[in-house]
């Protein structure tokens, strides 16, 4: 296959790859918002528990079937990328809980800097000024359409720290696990989906009586609101395994620059079916300037000298190709929670 071919062909998968992340993370969130708003089932963690569980019984399918095949994983490295997974999404909830939500949207948008930080430090990565630039200007963009009120206390800045720390970190393993085992997502999903399925669904109803006051137990379940923890459950599916994906074909500052768009989508699909009560000038200039912020950070970051690692490379105990690998710990989307504000 001629080069330009082979370059044609990984265009196409990387934009295929992004394009099932945008959709299925867009529509989990607006799945979500209609089940914690429209039928009051505001158990966030427990909710995600179901979503590795269910995420969990397709892994164990498809590898009955010969779909996936057989690797290894060192426990070690499934406790400290579970350790981080977990206390991503429970430090999300809490830092909701305890800040306003302009200073839990600025958290989130720390997490670019901060992913930055783990590449440039851990992976001897370099930033072209441009590419600095388009960051900042996505940054800028999302900052003008979500920030609002800005309130911040002690102990929600130590959550909101631990929540973005340990989100960064949970992003980057997820690539490094990827690289350094060359296996693919399903595989990895495999590996950590059952331990995260098992300690949130432990964890899970404590933390949201404590966050809601409500016991999941004691929750009303109809026929509808069953039916749509199914759908979110199975969207869920494809949420996880398209955030493995894309971060095991790209880097998780890539992921969190481009997955902006999906907070942009969110905000318009918001506007869309829930009522346009918040749409105005600023909220549509902040649209524009993070689209073109990204826009040129896909630009700038894929030019020679945009974005490359400098002499560093990862043992693999393989020697299988990871870049022709088919390569969501899903973290809990902002959206989603304030459905019950």
């Amino acid at each position: 296959m001629s080069s330009a071919s082979k370059g044609d062909r990984k265009a196409s998968l990387d934009a295929a790859s992004w394009l099932f992340n945008v959709v299925t993370s867009v529509a989990i969130i607006l799945v979500n918002k209609a089940l914690m708003a429209t039928y009051g089932f505001s158990f966030a963690t427990t909710l995600t528990g179901m979503h590795f569980a269910t995420t969990t019984l397709l892994t164990v399918i498809l590898k009955s079937l010969g779909y996936i095949q057989t690797s290894h994983l060192p426990k070690s490295d499934i406790i400290k990328f579970v350790l981080f997974a977990n206390c991503s999404i429970v430090g999300m909830n809490v830092s909701l809980m305890w800040n306003s939500v302009g200073f839990y949207q600025i958290a989130k948008l720390t997490m670019i800097p901060v992913s930055c930080l783990l590449e440039v430090v851990l992976d001897n990565v370099r930033y072209s000024r441009d590419t600095k630039l388009s960051i900042i200007l996505v940054l800028a963009g999302v900052a003008v359409c979500t920030v609002t009120d800005v309130s911040v206390n002690a102990k929600g800045f130590i959550a909101a720290v631990i929540a973005v720390c340990s989100t960064a970190l949970q992003q980057y393993y997820v690539h490094y696990l990827q690289r350094k085992y060359s296996i693919g997502s399903f595989n990895l999903l495999g590996h950590t989906a059952p331990a995260q399925a098992a300690s949130l669904l432990l964890v899970g109803p404590f933390m949201d009586y404590w966050l809601t006051n409500k016991r999941v137990d004691a929750y009303d379940y109809g026929l509808t609101s069953v039916l749509f923890i199914i759908l979110s459950c199975t969207i869920a599916v494809g949420t996880n395994l398209s955030q493995f994906i894309c971060i095991g074909r790209f880097t998780a500052v890539s992921f969190q620059v481009l997955g902006h768009m999906k907070t942009i989508l969110v905000l318009f699909m918001g506007f869309i079916f829930f009522g346009k009560e918040g749409l105005n000038l600023h909220v549509v200039l902040g649209m524009t300037i993070a689209i073109a912020g990204m826009v040129w950070y896909g630009n700038a970051s894929s030019k020679p000298g945009g974005k490359e690692r400098r002499s560093f490379s990862i043992p693999t105990t393989k020697t299988q190709d990871y870049a022709a690998l088919p390569v969501s710990s899903e973290s809990v989307e902002k959206e989603s929670l304030l459905a019950t504000p």
